[in-house]
């Protein structure tokens, strides 16, 4: 593996961030002949896959069809090879040790530089910038945009990383941080939370119990009603209105999507400090319930929580489209398509306990476009999972793992036709990115 030392150094595509967007962008992009870098802030990959402890896949298929495939496919059966992955031929539930490992398999063996315990914290461009945030928009947008004038260009990021800050240039940069952070490092205009207010969606600490007796655990709805009991009585106080739970890969072990954060902010540390704790707060009284309340818990315990809480929802760039939820739940079909999607409508309360869901017609799925990916105003970055252009409504389905896992693959090799054809994000050939990704396994709709 090429050694990243203390000085510069200049690669065809830089990819920020190694979530699942990231990991697939850059193992595509190296799979395109980019001599490719993929930046991580953590000592893995996997981001909320891991790090997050976010469990399970979400649906990946519409009715029979599977509409997510390529890269996302390999690492499913690649998790399965290994007994990580469970849901027979509709893998959900995985083993988040094992997809480190994985990761680490398919990003190495696929060519892949990788710089882990180091987080993008700065941008250089090269014509005059704003400062930062001050390219916020005041009101969403919900139309195509135009493209207002000349892009500038990222020259380098700065890298935080032992043992010194240093500068890494790439040809084309994407932003895979979950955050835009790169994006917003750059002045390109964002958006966050809804329309009325600014909210974003709650943030979650993903938890598991061990030691738990599956078979006398009661259905969903009758665990639901003992938490609201217990919230009556004072022993309970998260806000959230019901128990979500998961089975997983292990006997024993149940996952817990349960806790709830509300206004709190993911792109400032002191919120984030904040919502830790609460959460932590709320791991112990949500268990010490479960223990006391639900048969089949008398003898679980805390068998760990995520390495960070889970956030749904921080920036979302505007970029030359911006993805509404007309969009998803009509089924849009676009002609510069890149990545499907069909999950569902999926607004957590940003400021209480309930949860919205507006489903797809049966068997329906919409295209996300090229153009969301194409943030304004930057000639060199494109964008790849959460943040993409959309509006909170949209944002609230293309936010999941696998829908993020096929945009970062479009944007990986995006990235890499630009460097090899020599031309910007704006200007490839959207036809020639639509044969690529088909070639490689994706799955575009309309005959693909």
């Amino acid at each position: 593996m090429k050694d990243i030392s203390d000085e510069d150094h200049s690669y065809d595509v830089v990819v920020c961030g190694g979530g699942p967007s990231g990991i697939a962008a850059a193992v595509a992009s190296a799979r395109n002949g980019a001599d490719t870098l993929l930046v991580e802030r953590y000592g893995f990959l996997g981001g909320m896959a891991t790090a997050g402890l976010v469990n399970p896949f979400m649906p990946y298929f519409a009715d029979g069809e599977q509409i997510i495939e390529g890269i996302f496919q390999e690492i499913i059966d690649r998790l399965a090879s290994k007994g990580g992955c469970s849901g027979g031929g509709r893998c959900s539930a995985f083993d988040p040790e094992l997809m480190k490992i994985v990761a680490d398999e398919i990003c190495l063996e696929s060519g892949v530089k990788l710089l882990l315990h180091s987080f993008v914290s700065g941008a250089q461009l090269a014509g005059p910038r704003s400062g930062r945030g001050e390219s916020r928009l005041q009101s969403p947008r919900r139309q195509r945009l135009p493209r207002t004038s000349l892009p500038r260009l990222i020259e380098s990021i700065a890298i935080t990383a032992k043992p010194r800050e240093r500068r890494i240039r790439g040809r084309i940069y994407v932003d895979a941080t979950g955050d835009a952070d790169l994006a917003y490092l750059a002045g390109v205009p964002w958006e966050k939370g809804r329309s009325e207010d600014g909210l974003t969606q709650p943030m979650t600490l993903n938890f598991r119990v061990a030691g738990v007796d599956v078979e006398r655990v009661p259905p969903r709805q009758e665990i639901t009603r003992l938490y609201l009991a217990a919230r009556e009585q004072g022993r309970v106080d998260c806000p959230r209105g019901d128990v979500l739970y998961f089975t997983t890969t292990r006997a024993g072990e149940i996952h817990f999507n349960t806790t709830r954060v509300v206004r709190a902010d993911g792109t400032r540390a002191e919120d984030l400090t904040r919502a830790e704790i609460e959460s932590r707060r709320q791991v112990r009284q949500i268990v010490d319930f479960l223990k006391a309340d639900v048969p089949g818990f008398e003898q679980a315990y805390l068998q760990l929580t995520g390495t960070q809480i889970g956030v749904r929802e921080t920036r979302r760039i505007v970029g030359e489209y911006v993805l509404t939820a007309e969009d998803v739940l009509g089924g849009r079909k676009f002609a510069d398509c890149v990545a499907r999607g069909s999950y569902p409508i999926d607004i957590h309360d940003p400021d209480g306990g309930g949860t919205v869901i507006k489903h797809l017609p049966p068997g329906e799925s919409y295209d996300i476009p090229y153009r969301c990916l194409l943030p304004l105003g930057i000639g060199n970055l494109l964008v790849a999972g959460r943040p993409i252009s959309s509006t909170h409504e949209a944002h609230s389905s293309v936010r999941v793992m696998p829908i993020a896992c096929a945009v970062g693959a479009a944007a990986g090799t995006a990235a890499a036709l630009c460097a090899r054809h020599n031309v910007s994000p704006q200007g490839l050939d959207v036809s020639l990115l639509q044969r690529t990704l088909v070639a490689q396994g994706a799955n575009l709709g309309r005959g693909s």
